[in-house]
């Protein structure tokens, strides 16, 4: 059912631009909708069949790259709500993610909305270039979006992005995670990789470098130029060999492990291993009719792996092919060999990651995992086996967990250490350090205002505990003028107490013998009614034993009828049974005549059929035919006829069955008879304890009533002048607790605070003076680079007139030479004087944390202190308090006596009570 909704006039004419809506989704409040290039428009509902346009909600671009149209100018594909309506997430035709959180969206109604990275950027064109380093779990790619990114596959997150001008096909980083070469098509550029961005350091004129790769050890790295392989030395920048031998353009090149080898592989069908140490080719293997797209060394760089376009896997040494493994439809595209040399990873066309055990099987053995859905371009393998990286045309990085069937990880021999050492440039230190030290002003400034705010807390509580002392020296007096006063009168009213004991026994005596005679009387009524219950329990046990008698009887005359009829139904069924065998012994006698009579016509026929066989074949073949239905037929009746007796059978086992169970039921009903009676006979006995039972509890219940008046009455008098002391005592107490709290928080937070202010200090400081050190050589460098230049450049004028070349050649030798050898006698005596400084500034940094950690402990001492003393006061305030409450639950215990006594007697001094007792409630 389609529901064709309306939005009001007023919002469609106040200008919402729908572009091409490629995605709407529903939600409680009404629906979100994709109204054009990078915008989401949530739609509320007002009324039936009537929405309005609450807010717009744009894609904004990415602050990493240089071109800010690409990201407001994708298309939305779908959008997603989660299930408590909280976060809005949408993907886009660039394969991006974004997330917006709907109650920021509901708050914030003024300003605009823009959507944010679910998790980070991803390619949005195929990835052309994957590489891993040794030093740091990082791993860089390249894409056809003109971005090189840096990713690390332990935390699986994106370190570093950015985006070029140019179009990236190749990149390789440097053992060292410092360094990243990438190929563009129009150079090949060596960048630093800083902790914020990637900057070029060095061009290569290569155009259109689709493959490169540093060597294991950082010193040498290869870059591809059509179908020549280029090595350049990584300290000098020179170009030592050049490896021409394709035809074809080369497609995929390989360092082996000491660096002496290089394998690589081209369209023309060749797998070249070179040394790289002569420039000269060690062994080649040749198949004009393949496309090779991958190479690889096997885990004891002995032998080399080969993918192409033939849809075989290949092993070659030494000229020749040693194992071939054919592979299905799908051709295999990249592949990559475990270092503990197990396993054989391989990509395909279609998308799929085989892994192939090592050595290889002869048959195709291997498993196949769905991966992406676009041809696998690049593969690698950590150097630790435990992840494998593919990327794909569709613009994918997929990090798979390396495992075998019983879910444990490869074990690698080697022992990998990840260092963490990060290239920063002098501007971006000098910032942090201007940085570092408005920070250091800005935390002075609250340290001082922390001190101000805690010495201002420390006067106002000392002056409140001097409020308090006083006020309790004030209440202990007056308790004390109070204490001496209610002791005079307790003396005054213990003498009139006596008296009233002797007059409140008399009155005693009395009652009693009044109340002896009153349930005397009632003890009488009492056993007339108990007589009468005797008589009506004889009476219903008389009647109950009848009721037994006439049960029985019919019990026995039931259990006789049943006996009777379900005799008669065995004699019925027994006489079937007979029946039946004896039907069945007839119709089998007869089957079995009818047998012989048409086996003996069988035989007739076929005396007759042997003389004329060759004229009345078809006839007797027909007769043959109907014989053979008949006999069928007659096998079937016999069967049915055994499936009746059988079940006749069945149901008298089942009669036999019902009969056993009846009887057990009624040997149940017997042992039940005999429990009710012994029953009985025990519920008598115990009506007659209860009865005494309740006699003697109905005596004590009365006596404990009296009790309890008197005691309730005078707990009503205590909680009512106790309760509001005490909440003041237990609120100044919480005060107290969390006061203490407080003032640990800050010193401890202060001490911390004021250790790593001096570490960073100090290492700022050191950091400083390296750097300023390492700049001015560099600085002194670059001007003799410069200077070498500019004479080179008059040497090439030169190039025609060698005595004069010669002589120039000279002349910079005499000055450059003795140059280089001053620089690096300043740099050792640099770093002699740096190591000195580094020493001396350790001893004192040790010295400066000797005296923090002593100063720190002479404060706990101060604060022990201060603390001993808070424990005694609040001691002796506990005490004082005890001694409070004791004296008032001694008045009060006093007044409810002095009530009691002022009710029970009617003299004239009862007036005097009241007019003294307002002035004692008051000094209370």
């Amino acid at each position: 059912h389609l529901e064709v909704r309306r939005i009001k006039d007023t919002d469609a004419n106040e200008g919402v631009s729908f572009g091409r809506i490629t995605a709407i989704l529903s939600y409680s409040k009404g629906f979100v909708c994709s109204t054009g290039l990078g915008t989401v428009c949530l739609f509320e509902k007002l009324e039936e069949d009537i929405y309005r346009k609450s807010r717009e909600i744009q894609i904004l671009p990415d602050p990493a790259s240089s071109d800010f149209t690409p990201a407001q100018c994708q298309e939305i594909d779908t959008i997603c709500i989660s299930p408590a309506e909280e976060t809005l997430a949408i993907s886009t035709d660039r394969g991006q993610l974004y997330s917006m959180n709907l109650s920021s969206a509901d708050t914030k109604r003024d300003g605009p909305l823009h959507f944010e990275f679910l998790s980070q950027p991803f390619h949005s064109n195929s990835i052309t270039g994957l590489s891993i380093c040794l030093r740091k779990p990082f791993m860089a790619t390249s894409s056809l979006d003109r971005s090189v990114r840096i990713w690390n596959y332990e935390t699986k997150e994106l370190e570093l992005n950015k985006e070029f001008q140019e179009e990236a096909f190749s990149v390789s980083l440097h053992p060292t995670g410092l360094f990243i070469l990438v190929g563009f098509s129009d150079k090949l550029r060596l960048m630093n990789l800083f902790i914020d961005d990637i900057r070029t350091f060095k061009e290569f004129t290569l155009r259109g470098c689709r493959e490169c790769a540093f060597s294991h050890g950082g010193h040498m790295f290869a870059a591809v130029n059509g179908n020549v392989i280029h090595i350049y030395s990584f300290t000098s920048f020179e170009n030592i060999l050049n490896l021409k031998g394709h035809i074809g353009k080369v497609r995929t090149i390989e360092w082996s492990l000491d660096d002496n080898r290089l394998a690589s592989c081209g369209t023309d069908g060749a797998v070249y291993e070179w040394n790289t140490q002569t420039g000269k080719r060690e062994s080649e293997s040749v198949l004009k009719s393949c496309s090779y797209t991958g190479v690889a060394f096997s885990s004891d760089y002995k032998t080399i792996l080969a993918v192409g376009t033939d849809l075989i896997l290949r092993e070659i040494q030494d000229f020749q092919v040693l194992r071939e493994i054919p592979a299905d439809e799908i051709a295999h595209t990249v592949l990559a060999v475990s270092h503990s040399g197990r396993v054989v990873f391989t990509g395909t066309s279609a998308g799929t990651i085989r892994a192939i055990k090592y050595p290889l099987p002869i048959q195709k053995e291997w498993i196949t995992q769905q991966a992406h859905c676009g041809l696998v371009t690049r593969m690698m393998i950590t150097y630790d086996d435990q992840f494998l990286l593919t990327v794909s045309e569709d613009g994918c990085l997929l990090i798979s967990k390396i495992i075998d069937k019983e879910g444990r990880g490869l074990k690698s021999n080697r022992q990998i250490v990840h260092t963490e050492e990060i290239l920063v440039t002098k501007a971006d230190l000098d910032e942090k350090a201007h940085n570092m030290l408005e920070l250091k002003m800005h935390l002075e400034e609250l340290h001082m205002e922390n001190e101000y705010q805690l010495h201002l807390k420390e006067m106002n509580y000392n002056e409140k505990l001097k409020e308090q002392s006083d006020k309790f020296l004030q209440e202990i007096k007056s308790l004390k003028t109070t204490q001496k006063i209610l002791e005079t009168e307790i003396e005054r009213r213990e003498r009139e107490t006596q008296q009233n004991s002797t007059e409140a026994a008399v009155k005693h005596s009395k009652d009693l013998k009044d109340l002896e005679q009153f349930y005397t009387s009632k003890l009488i009524v009492e056993h007339n009614k108990y007589e009468d219950l005797l008589q009506k329990h004889e009476q219903m046990q008389e009647n109950y034993e009848r009721q037994l008698k006439c049960a029985e009887e019919n019990r026995t005359q039931a259990l006789v009828e049943l006996t009777q009829t379900y005799e008669a139904k065995l004699q019925d069924k027994t006489q079937l049974l007979a029946q039946c065998q004896e039907e069945a012994e007839q119709t089998f006698h007869k089957f079995e005549e009818i047998i012989k009579q048409a086996e003996e016509e069988k035989r007739k026929m076929i005396l007759t059929i042997q003389s004329k066989y060759e004229k009345q074949l078809l006839s007797e073949k027909e007769a043959n035919i109907r014989l053979k239905g008949n006999s069928g037929l007659m096998t079937q009746k016999i069967y049915s006829l055994q499936k009746q007796i059988d079940d006749r059978f069945e149901e008298i086992k089942k009669i036999k069955k019902e009969r056993q169970s009846l009887l057990g039921f009624i040997r149940s009903l017997e042992s039940d008879i005999c429990v009710l009676k012994t029953q009985m006979s025990g519920h008598e006995k115990t009506n007659q304890d209860k009865e005494k039972i309740i006699f003697g509890l109905k005596t004590m219940n009365q006596e404990l009533e009296k009790y309890k008046f008197i005691l309730e009455f005078q707990l009503s008098d205590m909680k009512k002048q106790t309760e509001p002391q005490q909440d003041e005592i237990i609120e100044k107490a919480e005060r107290i607790h969390k006061l203490e709290e407080e003032l640990l928080k800050i010193t401890k937070s202060n001490t911390q605070l004021k250790l790593s202010i001096s570490d960073l200090r100090l290492k700022l400081r050191t950091k400083d003076k390296e750097m300023h050190r390492e700049m001015q050589k560099v600085k002194d460098l670059q001007t003799l680079l410069e200077r070498l230049r500019s004479d080179l450049h008059v040497c090439v004028g030169l190039i025609q007139e060698p005595r004069k070349l010669k002589d120039s050649v000279l002349m910079i030798y005499g000055r450059y030479a003795p140059n280089a050898d001053t620089v690096e006698r300043s740099s050792a005596d640099g770093s002699q004087t740096l190591c000195h400084q580094h020493d001396h500034l350790e001893k004192t940094i040790n010295s400066l944390q000797m005296k923090l950690v002593k100063s720190a402990k002479e404060h706990e001492i101060v604060y022990v202190k201060i603390m001993k003393e808070n424990v005694t006061l609040i001691t002796e305030i506990n005490e004082l308090r005890k001694e409070l409450h004791s004296v008032r639950t001694k008045a009060k215990e006093d007044k409810v006596q002095l009530e009691l006594l002022k009710k029970s007697r009617s003299r004239p001094r009862s007036k005097e009570g009241p007019t003294e007792e307002p002035s004692h409630e008051g000094t209370n």
